[in-house]
């Protein structure tokens, strides 16, 4: 029995960190119609806006009697105006979409199609596994986080010029500091949301179900945001990570503010650490069957 356990343990060839590599993991999850979908749903959505706004007139036109303006509202004054604007409207929800999908199916879809086990049977360890899917999905959230401003930012730039980022409360920041200061921003944006990554790779090693999976982060994720328009919670929002999902706002000031996006970034690695280790440590001991 031990000599067996041993030819096993020490068979010509096998290397655990090399089973299951990152490219074939990515290809993967690059062939599946749903990655394909929501890439094109997210180029789609500026040109969108851009239409909405040439039939409505723009939003200069539409603001009323109203003295308070957004950043909506100077959505047309430049490329780089557009981008910002794009990023803001979809924030909030739209782009937890991609990041709940490309996290919380990776994991269940193997299970619903009864390919976990054999995945584990070749045998690729169960820390590789989740660390490939994980890596996978995070790198697939990030470019669709980043696909969004950048296809943005090119169709604004051709519908509206290039020139500063004209600030909603006056002033404007010069075209050169455009870019870095949308890249703060996205990135920012992209930490912020690996709470719903941490939520929804968590649950995708819970079910087998990953719509239920998907679906259960987006839902949490609403229901933080219910949370924070709560405002008799007073200060206990702060340790909410919808509480700080638009303080990337501040990196689109004439002084840049880190404040908001350091706590920010804090809340929402520390929530996404605990829930990536309980996705590891559960998954360990989990009767595969599926």
């Amino acid at each position: 029995m031990s000599t067996a356990t041993t030819a096993r343990e020490v068979a010509p060839g096998y290397r655990a960190g090399r089973t299951l590599p990152l490219r074939v993991e990515a290809l993967r999850q690059w062939r599946r119609r749903r990655t394909l979908v929501m890439g094109g749903v997210l180029a789609a959505l500026p040109f969108i806006m851009i239409i909405a706004f040439a039939v409505g007139g723009g939003p200069e036109g539409r603001r009323g009697g109203g003295n308070r303006i957004t950043l909506i509202d100077t959505a047309t004054a430049s490329g780089a105006n557009f981008a910002a604007t794009c990023l803001f409207v979809s924030a909030g929800f739209l782009l937890v979409v991609p990041v709940a999908l490309f996290c919380g199916d990776t994991v269940a879809s193997e299970a619903s199609w009864s390919s976990l086990r054999y995945l584990l049977a070749s045998p690729v360890p169960r820390a590789r596994l989740l660390w490939s899917k994980l890596v996978v999905a995070l790198g697939f959230s990030l470019a669709a986080i980043v696909l969004l401003p950048v296809v943005a930012l090119a169709a604004g730039t051709v519908a509206y010029g290039w020139g500063p980022l004209k600030l909603p409360a006056g002033g404007a920041l010069p075209a050169a500091d455009t870019v870095p200061r949308l890249a703060l921003a996205v990135a920012f944006v992209f930490v912020s949301q690996l709470v719903t990554a941490g939520l929804a790779f968590w649950l995708s090693t819970r079910t087998d179900a990953p719509l239920g999976a998907v679906g259960g982060a987006v839902g949490l994720t609403i229901v933080g945001n219910v949370l924070d328009a709560v405002t008799a919670l007073g200060s206990w929002r702060d340790f909410l990570p919808a509480h700080w999902q638009f303080a990337w706002a501040d990196a689109l000031q004439p002084q840049l503010e880190w404040g908001g996006m350091v706590k920010g970034a804090v809340v929402s690695v520390s929530y996404a650490l605990v829930l990536f280790a309980l996705a590891f440590r559960g998954f360990s001991r989990k009767d595969i069957v599926s």
